[in-house]
Formats: C-alpha cells, structure tokens, sequence
C-alpha cells in the first residue's frame, strides 16, 4: 500500500513518523495516513485480485494528482478497478479495495 500511494499517487512518506506499523503521506496541503490493521479484525478482511470495491464506508477520499487520465491508466493497468459513475465520474480503487476520487491539480495562477 505504500507502494501504491507514493509511485501511483505522488504522495511523499513522512519519514520521521513512519514505524513498521504505521505510515504518514503528505502532498501540498494534505496527510494521509495507513496503519496496520490489529490481527484479529484483520482476519475477518479478506482481499480479491483485482480487489472488491469496498462502498460501504461513510467517507471517501480524494486525492489531487497532476494528471488524471494519466493516473487512471496506470491504475487500470495495474489491473484494479475503475468505477464509471452515473454523474460522469470516474473513480478508481486501490489493492484493498478503498474507493477513492482522483482531481487535477490546479496550475499556480
């Protein structure tokens, strides 16, 4: 996962704060954080190849990226999925499953 994030995504690790168990990404005007999941919840987690889309949480995250089209491509090629949504949107979906939204960065007026 720290993999995906940082190549796919551009986010930079926080090295300073980053343990075995837990990893913090920054990009200009944001973080982000993973944590290791505690055994016994992680158990009961099981993850498909591609991955099933996981909908089911209340919060969705969105992160800007200098090329949209370009970062969807990659991620397709990755072979996870790509969520066509019916407002026009496309969403994309990491390697365990978190549905996630993709935005162009804004040019430095």
């Amino acid at each position: 996962m720290t993999t995906f994030y940082a190549e796919v995504l551009g986010m930079n690790v926080i090295t300073e704060t980053r343990v075995e168990t837990w990893v913090e990404f920054e990009s200009p005007g944001s973080r982000f954080s993973l944590h290791a999941i505690p055994a016994q919840i992680a158990s009961g987690i099981s993850i498909s190849a591609p991955p099933e889309p996981r909908e089911r949480g209340g919060v969705k995250l969105t992160f800007v990226v200098d090329d949209v089209p370009g970062t969807l491509e990659r991620i397709a090629s990755m072979g996870l999925p790509l969520l066509q949504r019916p407002w026009g949107e496309v969403e994309a979906v990491d390697p365990e499953g978190n549905v996630f939204a993709l935005r162009a960065r804004l040019a430095a007026a």
